[in-house]
């Protein structure tokens, strides 16, 4: 088995604003590993605020590279690199190739017939009437995220709304809110049909939300990297969000997903603003989830070639396996 590597930028359309960060390009790490002629690929972008950046990915992954060659299964995978955006691509790449050997795909590998989903499309941080006109933008999406931080959030969502009275919106506060500014915001985004908040607190700071009871369910996404943080995540939150470059690939966000299921938790897939090429296997977490965020590809000035299929109404057809899986 060959294993090559390489850093992917993809600029983005227009500057994205989240809470503490503005992302004007996203860098991804493109693996691809081939064996008997046949290659697979799989992309990871990393966790900016772990500091998981493309020059770490490529780090790890020259690393592990002469251990590559000899062959790979999943499990050799998850004990080689820790959870992060190399192990991700790393990962997918190695579910890509077994499929386009075997020439059985991912789907009927987990016996899983795929349905189509229905994404929301992100509204960045900006002003109020900004955002809502953005939202409005978006018309042909019935769910939107919307990004805040302790910038008047309530009047923005007040903008939204009145721009958007038709739209399920959830929120993503990306650890921007004290847990008094969750208290005070809550009621009012209950009010406004908010119908999640996410990561309202900072990780590692959220053990006040044990025993809280927020009038809007809430998400966590940056307090649950993986399943080893999952039982603690799992007390204060309603919903969990599975990132494949948080967990570190399918295989993990598998084992993240049959946990939450198992005990009745909502799920959200995620994403990191990355091409299809990232979104393709998410798309498989996405079908056990209520809440489904794989959007990155509209963030981007140029996608991948066989990338996804966005249509009205926010539905995002199943990957095509000229693209992965």
């Amino acid at each position: 088995m060959k294993m090559s590597f390489e850093k992917v930028s993809f600029p983005l359309k227009a500057p994205f604003v989240i809470t503490g960060y503005t992302f004007n390009t996203t860098d991804t790490v493109r693996v691809t590993l081939e064996a008997d002629g046949v290659k697979g690929h799989g992309e990871g972008v990393g966790v900016y605020y772990l500091n998981d950046t493309a020059d770490v990915m490529l780090e790890q992954l020259a690393e592990i590279a002469p251990r590559v060659e000899a062959g790979l299964a999943h499990d050799q995978v998850q004990q080689m690199l820790p959870p992060g955006g190399a192990r991700n691509a790393l990962d997918c790449a190695l579910w890509d190739l077994e499929s386009k050997r075997s020439g059985i795909s991912v789907w009927e590998s987990l016996k899983m017939t795929p349905k189509t989903l229905k994404t929301v499309c992100t509204v960045g941080i900006g002003s109020a009437e900004l955002m809502a006109e953005t939202a409005a933008s978006y018309a042909k999406y019935p769910h939107l995220k919307i990004k805040l931080d302790g910038d008047n959030p309530i009047a923005k969502l007040e903008a939204i709304r009145e721009k958007r009275p038709d739209a399920t919106l959830i929120i993503d506060v990306n650890q921007g809110w004290t847990f008094e500014e969750l208290k005070e915001y809550a009621p009012a985004c209950e009010k406004l049909g908010i119908a999640m908040i996410e990561q309202p607190l900072k990780r590692g700071g959220d053990a006040a939300l044990e025993g809280y009871k927020s009038p809007v369910p809430l998400g966590g996404d940056e307090s649950c990297l993986d399943a080893s943080e999952y039982e603690i995540a799992a007390s204060r939150y309603d919903v969990i969000n599975i990132k494949l470059d948080k967990c570190g690939g399918l295989t993990a966000g598998l084992l993240l997903a049959n946990l939450a299921l198992r005990d009745g938790k909502a799920l959200m897939v995620g994403n990191m603003t990355g091409s299809s090429l990232s979104m393709a296997p998410a798309y498989v977490i996405g079908q056990f989830c209520h809440f489904v965020d794989i959007d990155g590809p509209l963030l981007l000035a140029d996608d991948v070639d066989n990338g996804l299929f966005y249509g009205t109404g926010g539905i995002v057809e199943v990957p095509n396996r000229a693209l992965w899986g």
